[in-house]
């Protein structure tokens, strides 16, 4: 057994974590790269519309998780130390996200939202299951009711502030995302025992089919540009009650199913999808510079996103990002962004190291 098959099949790995990051990555290249009609159940070439802002939102529950699992059972000294070393990496990224923006490529880049989210997860470390599970809960009801009123508030269309959108990751508004990066610590502070996997699928489940219920109660009439239209949307990346209820129970099951397949034979099959949620920044960040200098090459710009999109790239990006991921994995383990970024969180803030994504 090669070392980077061993750290990526070691017992501090949630295997099924891995494959959901691993999901949420091709499904965020997916939404980028195809143009999808919405969802018709009825017509099959709707169905990938799936990946259309649940893949992000699947993203930042799982970087909560991400988070739960680096601070487990951390307290005194150790979880100071945690919590530096992560307000480090919040730095890391979201300098490595400005330079992503800095490219052109037409997509709203998640890791300055992520840089964000990570410093307002600080204070939650210390908190159990429950208490993170409550406060998901109420900035999940609360925030898509007021977020309509801080959009109005602060002068994202100016020139100044819409750079400063992109330099915060204002599409991922970290107001509503805190309640998916406090799922994903409540997620891991409640322990991954042999009834997770269920616990989550009909846990995610009855919150996405609440919320599709309770979507389909709402007179049309509300539907408008106002508060309540906006407060109350469905669509993607929409911020709406049901989109942040539906998309995030979803992420929850996507994560259960995740964590099934692979307690059973065929987990090894899914090892190249594990590869790739082993190292979600490096391939992330690995997809846009490609995109970059791809569009640069054949298209003499960065930022026509309909012409990149007819040349076709998806089957190579997904198919490379597979690919590259998995040789790196076994053969060096963890993936170059993530190692230089944890170097710099150690050297910076020394202590006793145990990390475990």
């Amino acid at each position: 057994m090669t070392p980077g098959l061993r750290w990526l099949t070691a017992p501090a790995r949630v295997a099924g974590v891995d494959l959901a990051r691993g999901l949420a990555v091709l499904g965020m290249l997916t939404a980028h790269l195809l143009s999808i009609a919405p969802f018709d159940g009825a017509d099959p070439s709707t169905w990938l519309d799936v990946v259309n802002g649940r893949s992000s939102i699947l993203f930042a529950v799982l970087a909560g998780v991400s988070i739960g699992l680096l601070s487990a059972g951390a307290d005194g000294a150790r979880r100071r130390v945690i919590r530096a070393r992560l307000a480090v990496r919040a730095g890391a990224v979201w300098l490595l996200g400005v330079a992503l923006v800095a490219t052109g490529v037409p997509v709203y880049v998640i890791l300055p939202a992520y840089a964000v989210l990570f410093l307002l997860s600080l204070p939650l470390l210390s908190l159990g299951a429950r208490p993170l599970w409550v406060i998901a809960a109420v900035v999940a009801i609360v925030s898509p009711l007021v977020q309509p009123f801080l959009d109005d508030a602060l002068p994202w269309e100016s020139p100044g502030g819409a750079d400063i959108a992109l330099l915060i990751g204002w599409h991922y508004p970290f107001t509503i995302w805190f309640a998916f990066v406090a799922a994903g610590l409540a997620v891991a502070r409640s322990g991954f025992g042999p009834r997770a996997p269920l616990r989550l699928v009909l846990g995610g489940g009855a919150a996405a089919v609440l919320a599709g219920v309770g979507a389909t109660l709402i007179p049309d009439e509300t539907l408008s540009d106002g508060w309540a239209g906006r407060a109350l949307a469905v669509s993607a990346h929409s911020g709406g009650l049901p989109e942040v209820i539906g998309s995030g129970g979803f992420a929850l099951a996507v994560l259960g199913v995740c964590l099934a397949v692979c307690r059973t034979p065929v987990a090894p099959l899914v090892l190249p999808l594990r590869a790739v949620g082993a190292m979600p920044l490096t391939a992330y960040t690995g997809q846009i510079l490609l995109w970059a200098a791809w569009a640069a090459l054949a298209l003499g710009t960065t930022s026509d996103l309909g012409a990149f999109r007819a040349l076709n790239p998806l089957p190579v990006f997904v198919g490379g990002t597979i690919l590259i991921c998995t040789v790196w994995a076994l053969a060096w383990g963890r993936g170059p962004c993530e190692r230089v970024i944890a170097a710099l969180a150690s050297r910076l803030v020394p202590g006793p190291p145990r990390a475990r994504d």
